[in-house]
């Protein structure tokens, strides 16, 4: 394999946003791992008291990330996320206005491998979601498991990001003055494994979940398409039936998290590496679909508002897709 090498003449501006991109790459990809290892370790060290400090204090706060975890606003407007935001780039846009008063859900699709535009979009202020939508304050849903180990729990609740079940969005949703909007990534960890550039397939036939909470809570649907999202990484080809997918189908049933084996570029060459291609994503927030409250919604109810979301973001992804550069004969695929 040719090995091409970045050029000395590379800017310090382009190396800075490298370097963002690789941090948090690694952050999500061995932090959670590392930071459960320093703290079991230092139990055998002279520092022992900073983990049984850190383990009484993470008794008491067992429920924040369930009640709206703990937001920094330092750490979301940190310049590190502004460097990750121009390596892509990574673009928000709105296409219509929210009202504070109210607490919204938005669908975000597609995952791609490492979901980079919903985290930009929504755990940091890189792209200016605060200035776009002022008076709302954005919540991202990420899998349980990574709230269970030591000093990530903190890490990812700074920017935003909550656990993904029914209690911690209910919370959030049930916000009584309103102005918080909750972002679920609808295709999950699954759909993950169907990431790679030219992909459009959604796994959103049978999600239905995210529909349900929000006739239970009354709150209104926005879908949201990031164009761009599954072109930052290559993905070792897994079709359905192959020993690889699989695999990575039984690991996601024991672990509850997809491991797709996927490939860009690297820190110091361009041709191999876990650092995304430098292509732009671009995130374009939709319209709101009204919602009835109902406490207990019928099937068909829940059919009825699940099938006009998916006629809304089809409309959204074809009405948009031209300024992406998305061939004309490419639609959206519900699977």
């Amino acid at each position: 394999m040719k090995i091409e090498f970045a050029p000395r003449s590379v800017p310090l501006q382009r190396r800075l946003q490298t370097a963002a991109v690789a941090q948090w790459v690694c952050s999500f990809l061995g932090l959670a791992q590392c930071s459960t290892a320093v703290f079991i370790a230092l139990f055998f060290t002279r520092f022992w008291l900073v983990s049984a400090l850190y383990a009484a204090w993470w008794f008491i706060d067992r429920e924040k990330p369930s009640k709206g975890g703990r937001r920094i606003h330092i750490f979301r407007n940190c310049i590190v996320w502004r460097y990750m935001r121009d390596y892509f780039p990574v673009t928000l846009v709105k296409t219509a206005e929210l009202d504070p008063r109210q607490n919204y859900l938005v669908g975000f699709h597609p995952h791609g491998v490492l979901a980079a535009g919903a985290f930009i979009n929504f755990c940091t202020e890189a792209s200016g979601f605060s200035t776009l939508f002022p008076g709302i304050t954005p919540h991202l849903m990420m899998l349980s498991l990574w709230f269970r180990f030591p000093f990530f729990r903190d890490y990812v609740m700074s920017g935003g990001l909550i656990p993904s079940d029914k209690e911690s969005a209910s919370y959030v949703l049930q916000k009584p003055e309103g102005g918080n909007l909750l972002a679920i990534i609808v295709g999950g960890a699954q759909e993950a494994l169907d990431a790679r550039p030219g992909s459009f397939t959604l796994l959103l036939k049978n999600r239905k979940g995210f529909v349900r909470l929000a006739i239970q809570n009354g709150t209104p649907l926005i879908p949201a398409f990031s164009f761009g999202e599954n072109d930052v990484f290559d993905q070792v080809k897994n079709p359905q039936g192959s020993w690889l997918r699989k695999i990575q189908h039984c690991l996601q049933q024991i672990m509850g998290i997809s491991l797709p084996l996927f490939h860009a570029r690297g820190i110091f060459q361009y041709s191999f590496g876990v650092i995304p291609y430098r292509r732009p994503i671009c995130t374009v927030v939709g319209k709101p679909i009204p919602v009835q409250k109902k406490h207990k919604p019928s099937e068909e109810e829940v059919d009825q508002l699940h099938e006009k979301y998916l006629n809304e973001l089809s409309e959204l992804f074809e009405k948009h897709k031209a300024k992406y550069n998305i061939p004309e004969d490419s639609h959206l695929e519900f699977i």
